[in-house]
């Protein structure tokens, strides 16, 4: 089977679209079109369907483009290998994490990796959803919970408990709670109790709503939470270490917290000797040893 057409078929199917795979391949859209054409002929067997709105994979369509998928997968790890046998770390890096853990504690950071290596190319993949590390949907990922999937190599990094936060000015306005039963006069912030969330985090927010409350606000993740509470509209339920970058929140009602968050570092055992792995896992490791400093300080 010709690879260049399987190459054609894959970022068409990929792209469900003629012209966009065209795009991707700088290819004109009827030179795809002519390969993908003989591929079919070559099969015998119609791959798309088309329609107005572009190409939707027939069957045997669906069958060949799981094939060029492991393909491509199998690929780009013999490419990381090839890259991570050089002395240097550079190249792609796929990183997956929650968008709280994302965007309140690792973005923030992220400087001093590239201070390092300035020639690595970050992928930050933040969703809630648990990409699959040895499909290779990712290179290595930061989870709320031990990961379960087989043939990883993982590594605990931290605890973290959800608490109170409200910003300076808010409690210089609206005064300052002493004990649960005083939240009935203050507006709560939090994530929506539907929306994706730690266990630990929604038993919380549970908790809390279940007491009389003078107003709320929800939305659906903790960095909008934080932009919330640092813009003095209530007290925030927020993981803990936003404490320790944003100084002017102020910790309210220390004795309410979640129960224990455990935070991993998980990557495929194929991946154990990657370069770029190590020098991420290593940066990583070592933020928290000085998060953790600052912390008993």
């Amino acid at each position: 089977m010709d690879w260049d057409k399987l190459r054609i078929f894959h970022a068409v199917a990929d792209a469900g679209s003629l012209t966009h795979a065209g795009d991707t391949l700088q290819l004109s859209q009827s030179a795809v079109s002519r390969q993908i054409r003989a591929l079919e002929e070559g099969l015998d067997t119609v791959l798309f369907h088309r329609h107005a709105r572009g190409l939707i994979l027939t069957e045997q369509g669906e069958l060949l483009f799981d094939a060029t998928k492991a393909m491509s997968r199998q690929l780009e790890t013999a490419s990381a290998r090839i890259r991570d046998a050089e002395d240097e770390v550079y190249g792609d890096l796929r990183v997956t994490t929650t968008t709280g853990f994302g965007t309140l504690f690792l973005a923030p950071r992220l400087t001093s990796l590239y201070a390092q290596y300035p020639d690595l190319r970050i992928d930050l993949m933040l969703e809630e959803r648990v990409l699959d590390l040895p499909m290779r949907e990712a290179d290595i990922a930061i989870r709320m919970k031990e990961p379960s999937q087989a043939d990883l190599i993982r590594k605990r990094l931290m605890t973290v408990n959800m608490r109170l936060f409200a910003s300076s000015e808010y409690l210089r306005a609206h005064g300052t709670p002493q004990e649960l039963a005083d939240l009935k006069d203050f507006r709560l912030i939090s994530q929506n109790i539907s929306s994706a969330q730690v266990s630990a985090g929604a038993q919380l927010i549970r908790d809390l709503t279940a007491q009389p409350t003078r107003s709320s606000f929800t939305v659906n993740n903790y960095f909008g939470v934080l932009q919330a509470v640092l813009n003095h509209l209530g007290i925030g339920v927020l993981p803990d270490y936003v404490g320790e970058e944003y100084p002017d929140l102020v910790h309210v009602l220390p004795d309410i917290a979640s129960g224990d968050i455990p935070v991993f570092l998980a990557y495929p055992e194929e991946l154990r000797h990657s370069r770029r792995i190590s020098a991420f896992r290593d940066f990583v490791v070592e933020e928290i040893v000085a998060y953790r400093r600052a912390r008993q300080v």
